[in-house]
């Protein structure tokens, strides 16, 4: 056998044949090369140096970096058998940058998924196991914040799940039911004696709202009753059978269907507008814009869509916050309404600009001026360039700004 050298092989070839003798020596090298299955060898906290550093845990709802080998291109990444959104603009072959899910139920999780991190690409799959807990529960809303002995009150939050105990302004909710995702607790309420916030303990930490319940004091602007800075609008009305559940008098927002650009808020029971009231006190108008939240009660019998309530202060446009529950992402429309009555939560920071759509305040004395006093104005328009879908018939009460943060 004749032995050919390299050199051999480069003095005898034209260029031409050269190139195409390297090209398919690359072409061979890149089909040699094979990329395997995906590997984890460790988890890192994803923050800027020298915070990312290697967890030993981690929780629902945190970023973290997943290190270790043949990592790009994920078709899946789950947490305890729950699929994580991937982004494919935060892997890497050795890294990947991902958000575990806010929502684990950890309850109904089978024992295999317990504790294990999978992650499959187009070349393979791998699971790691590593320490995966609970967090400490959050709650978010509650149903109705003034509601009466016998009705039904959900809350809604996350991790709320292995409940040790629960307790209503101070009253302890001994039977309750718990969402299989840990999202919501529901319960019929018990006789209350006082006023305090909600608080939650689990196996995993403790929720307090930094607000009370069942309380018709604290930052009480108008309910009607021994709270009446009611000044002019809509009727009044304290009827059980037309809006079950109520707490003495309250106001009825009321329209027919309404032309496009309809906002002749001041027609008959177009509007709700009190006296000149202390919005937040003077001394916390230094805090942040966000610290603070208007609330009410609100109760919608028939099917509401299209027509949207707004609030501003004292009869002043520059900023506005809609509450429109009908409302859904993308533009979908569902028509809205309540099994008695609702709390409806306005954070002072969705207070904005152009027709409540542009941006917030930049500070509390911004949005209320440099008392925080002023009116409260609640009124009715359609912002649509068609005709809304339904008219609206709502009752409000228990009209308050207080600290939510």
């Amino acid at each position: 056998m004749n032995k050919i050298t390299f050199h051999q092989i480069y003095k005898s070839l034209p260029l031409f044949a050269l190139a195409v003798f390297f090209t398919g020596i690359q072409s061979a090298c890149k089909k040699d090369v094979t990329v395997g299955a995906p590997e984890i060898t460790s988890v890192r906290n994803y923050a800027a140096s020298p915070a990312d550093t290697l967890v030993g845990t981690i929780t629902t709802g945190q970023w973290v970096v997943l290190i270790g080998h043949n990592l790009k291109d994920a078709v899946q990444i789950s947490f305890n058998g729950v699929p994580a959104n991937i982004n494919s603009i935060m892997f890497s072959d050795t890294s990947a940058t991902v958000l575990v899910p806010a929502v684990i139920p950890f309850p109904s999780v089978p024992a295999a998924s317990l504790n294990t991190i999978h992650y499959v690409t187009r070349q393979g799959a791998t699971t790691f196991t590593f320490s995966i807990a609970a967090p400490p529960p959050a709650i978010t809303a509650v149903s109705n914040e003034n509601a009466n002995e016998g009705d039904s009150v959900y809350i809604s939050g996350l991790n709320l799940f292995f409940i040790k105990e629960l307790t209503f302004a101070g009253t302890a909710v001994t039977h309750f039911a718990e969402a299989s995702d840990g999202t919501s607790i529901g319960f019929v309420l018990p006789a209350l004696t006082k006023s305090g916030p909600v608080v939650i303990t689990t196996k995993s930490g403790k929720a307090t709202t930094p607000y009370n319940v069942n309380d018709d004091k604290t930052g009480v602007l108008c309910n009607f009753d021994n709270v009446n800075t009611f000044s002019w609008g809509t009727g009044t009305d304290n009827s059980s059978s037309a809006f079950p559940g109520n707490r003495g008098y309250y106001a009825v927002l009321k329209n027919d269907v309404l032309a496009a650009g309809d906002g002749t808020w001041w027609g008959a029971g177009r509007s709700i507008n009190t006296n000149d009231v202390q919005w937040v006190p003077a001394d916390s108008l230094s805090v942040a814009v966000d610290d603070y939240a208007l609330k009410f009660e609100i109760s919608v019998p028939a099917a509401w869509t299209g027509t949207s309530i707004y609030v501003i202060k004292g009869y002043t446009f520059d900023y506005l916050a809609r509450y429109e529950p009908w409302q859904g992402a993308g533009g979908t429309v569902t028509p809205f309404t309540t099994k008695g009555w609702h709390t409806v939560t306005i954070p002072l920071s969705l207070f904005r600009t152009n027709d409540g759509k542009g941006t917030a305040a930049a500070s509390l004395k911004t949005l209320l001026g440099n008392t925080g006093n002023g009116a409260v104005n609640i009124q009715t328009k359609n912002f649509s360039a068609a005709p809304s879908t339904s008219g609206l018939q709502a009752a409000v009460d228990n009209i308050r700004v207080v600290k939510i943060k």
